[in-house]
């Protein structure tokens, strides 16, 4: 064996055509003679990448044969779980929602009208005042002593008066009867015209004392809430210096924005609703009482303004508000959940569920708006404004639906038209 193996590396390499490749050789193939001779196993080497893309090809073309027979499930033949509601009908008012803020009816800041020293504020922060009472004395020791002063020169000059009045009386007679001359008669009757309108000075200069001095005290103009003390007691204060600012908070206004697009709606008593963070479960209402005359350039809205009762003094000024405006009187409308409606652009759809198929239906939209009812208030408050829950958001159906139609609420994203459905019942 040994010599036979001998004689075989001895004979002459041999080639074969690719055609053989992965074909058992003889001998010779096993081994070849340096200087050009192949390496043992290069032709296996050779041959894998061919044996690889032989099974590949084999694998591509007849595995997917295998499966001819299972036939693919339809999404026909699933049921979705959906959940439905009625579409209904109720009143709508159209109405333009916005924001606003509320404001005291009446906002008045308090000056001095002398100077002086502050002798006294009566006053702090947040006080209920009511109109006419005192806030502020200022020192009247200065003005005390000029209104006596001024109540002696009145006094004085009524004297003079009465004296050249008796004079005058009798020159008088004595010029009726020709006993003094005329010179004499205009001298006292101009005399007694000067001490007249001195009288009559004095008396202006006592009445302006006494009003400079009645202005030390100061009084409320109104009935309202202190906002801010300016000053303190001990502080010398000028004439027009501001000591105090009042705002009436009973009843406040509402001041609100709409589009401009709304102007010719627009008109003094409208109703309108509006509720503030502060007071999450209250609604409150009020009434249109002015529309500014111009047009924001900017924003392209209208100012309102509202007038809105508030005996309680639940609303404060500042609070920021969620402003409803009615603009008509109420209609009868259909309408769906706002949930139910599928948006693609510019058009809007939604399914109907008759028996256990749901259908699409393109449908044409309206108003959105918040159906609301009344319950007890939390705590045993009986203002009704504090009476009202939201049950959701509803949109206006003009076109696509009729009334009671079932309409699905939940799981309308997996639908499509022709769907096989299972109906579960809607939680408000």
């Amino acid at each position: 064996m040994k010599n036979h193996r001998k004689g075989c590396l001895n004979h002459p390499q041999l080639k074969f055509a690719p055609t053989h490749y992965g074909v058992k050789g003889t001998g010779a193939l096993a081994g070849g003679s340096k200087g050009g001779q192949e390496r043992p196993g290069a032709e296996k080497k050779r041959s894998r990448p061919f044996l690889l893309f032989f099974f590949f090809f084999l694998a591509v073309c007849f595995l997917p044969g295998c499966k001819k027979d299972e036939a693919p499930k339809t999404t026909a033949d699933k049921t979705i779980n959906v959940a439905t509601t009625p579409a209904i009908k109720t009143t709508l008012r159209p109405f333009v929602e916005s924001t606003g803020s509320i404001e005291p009816f009446e906002r008045v800041t308090v000056s001095s009208e002398v100077d002086g020293i502050l002798r006294q504020l009566t006053v702090t922060e947040g006080a209920r005042v009511a109109k006419g009472a005192v806030l502020a004395r200022v020192n009247d020791s200065d003005l005390t002593l000029a209104l006596k002063s001024a109540e002696l020169a009145l006094a004085q000059a009524e004297a003079s008066l009465n004296n050249l009045r008796g004079e005058f009386q009798r020159k008088d007679a004595l010029y009726k009867d020709q006993l003094v001359t005329k010179q004499q008669f205009d001298d006292i009757t101009t005399r007694l015209a000067i001490a007249e309108s001195e009288a009559e000075r004095a008396k202006a200069a006592m009445a302006l004392s006494k009003q400079q001095l009645d202005k030390t005290i100061i009084y409320s103009p109104l009935s309202g809430a202190v906002e801010v003390k300016k000053a303190s007691a001990g502080d010398y204060v000028r004439n027009g210096a501001p000591l105090v600012t009042i705002i009436q908070t009973d009843p406040v206004k509402l001041n609100f924005t709409v589009p401009e697009k709304a102007a010719r709606t627009l008109h003094k008593g409208q109703e309108v609703t509006f509720r503030v963070d502060a007071l999450p479960q209250g609604q409150f209402a009020g009434k249109v009482s002015a529309i500014y005359p111009s047009v924001d350039k900017k924003t392209r809205t209208i100012e309102v303004e509202a007038v809105v009762d508030n005996a309680d003094g639940l609303l404060r000024p500042g609070y920021f508000a969620h402003v409803t405006l009615y603009m008509e009187h109420p209609r009868d409308c259909l309408a769906v959940p706002a949930t139910a409606l599928l948006y693609e652009g510019d058009s809007v759809k939604l399914y109907v569920v008759d028996g256990d198929k749901a259908s699409q239906v393109m449908v044409k939209i309206g108003q959105s708006f918040t159906e609301e009812k009344s319950l007890d208030a939390p705590g045993g408050v009986s203002d009704t404004r504090l009476k009202r829950r939201s049950l959701g958001e509803l949109t206006e159906i003009t076109q696509g639906v009729t009334a009671g139609q079932s309409v699905v609420v939940v799981g309308q994203q997996s639908l499509f038209d022709g769907a096989r459905v299972k109906v579960n019942p809607a939680h408000d």
